[in-house]
């Protein structure tokens, strides 16, 4: 982490980051530039169990780390679903029961401390910035490539939300008008390539990490997966592509639940992007191949990044994650 991004000073007060997923919650405590304390616990289904796991996280990572509540100067929570950053309130967060909760307004009165709320893709991306030391010369993507797919954008330490909040939204751009339809309505689209819940739909068998299934299989010559896995390793290059072109970030760095197949993932991605530059010396100028880099999976970028957007009061609009 840097000058760049907001955190607190050495030795000075806590800020505290979550990281709430459907089934569980990723929670950080940081001091200046350390991470003091870190826990894991099951997320919960509906309004009053999303407060109360804020809370709850925020007392165990007390008894965790050693500190005292009166240390901590804000909470920031990156969420999944709709999120108005500006008044703490969190839209249509399906997998968590959420239709809609005040959630800043109503944890922070429990809390007694300032709770700030965030997309957690968007929340992930300032994370991977400050894991990177991302200085105020740079530019970066954060690919999160888990059961669906997005991104978030970081220029000079700051996260470029757009006009309404959808920058970075890649998953569903539509690569391939004839192809698989998407929950969204469209066909093609980028996260029906490579998001990890229309992967395991169309692979259609039982098992408990079906995307690691088809690499599986993959290896050992089943046709079907050989076809999904090559169609997972071309939409994450159509997304880079598209970051890259979009936005002309420095660097994509690719995280999310995806990554823990480590650099299997990774290695079909360069693979895909220099296949598809075969043919296109505007595209092998790009050097793409070698502008992206894999999250190591389990990195705690979403929860920190949360911490850091705790630590600001985010313009108003309406972050977007698919």
């Amino acid at each position: 982490m840097t000058s760049a991004m907001p955190t607190a000073s050495a030795g000075g007060p806590i800020r505290v980051g979550l990281d709430i997923g459907g089934t569980k919650t990723d929670a950080v405590a940081i001091a200046g530039d350390d991470i003091i304390g870190r826990i894991r616990r099951a997320s919960g289904h509906g309004d009053e169990a999303v407060i109360a796991n804020v809370v709850d996280s925020v007392r165990e990572l007390q008894a965790e780390a050693g500190f005292d509540l009166a240390d901590v100067r804000s909470v920031g929570v990156g969420i999944p679903g709709l999120v108005d950053a500006a008044k703490g309130r969190v839209l249509h967060a399906v997998n968590l029961g959420v239709e809609t909760l005040d959630l800043a307004a109503l944890s922070g009165a429990r809390l007694g401390v300032p709770v700030a709320v965030e997309n957690d893709v968007k929340a992930a991306a300032l994370g991977a910035a400050a894991i990177r030391g991302a200085n105020t010369g740079t530019s970066m993507a954060y690919l999160n490539l888990g059961t669906g797919v997005a991104a978030g954008i970081v220029t000079g330490g700051v996260l470029w939300r757009g006009a309404r909040g959808t920058a970075g939204e890649v998953g569903h751009i539509s690569v391939d008008p004839a192809g698989r339809l998407c929950t969204c309505g469209q066909r093609g689209c980028v996260e029906t390539l490579c998001g990890g819940g229309a992967l395991a739909r169309a692979w259609g068998r039982p098992g408990a990490l079906p995307v690691r299934d088809i690499f599986d299989a993959a290896d050992q010559g089943d046709t079907e997966a050989l076809l999904l896995r090559a169609d997972l390793s071309r939409g994450a290059a159509a997304a880079v592509r598209i970051l890259v072109l979009s936005a002309d970030v420095e660097t994509v760095v690719i995280g999310g639940g995806l990554t823990a197949l480590g650099e299997r993932l990774g290695d079909g991605i360069r693979t895909a992007l220099i296949a598809d530059a075969a043919g296109s010396p505007f595209l092998r100028s790009l050097r793409l191949d070698e502008r992206i880099e894999m999250l190591p999976s389990g990195s705690p970028a979403a929860a920190l990044g949360a911490a850091l957007v705790g630590s600001h009061v985010p313009e108003q609009e309406i972050a977007v994650h698919g």
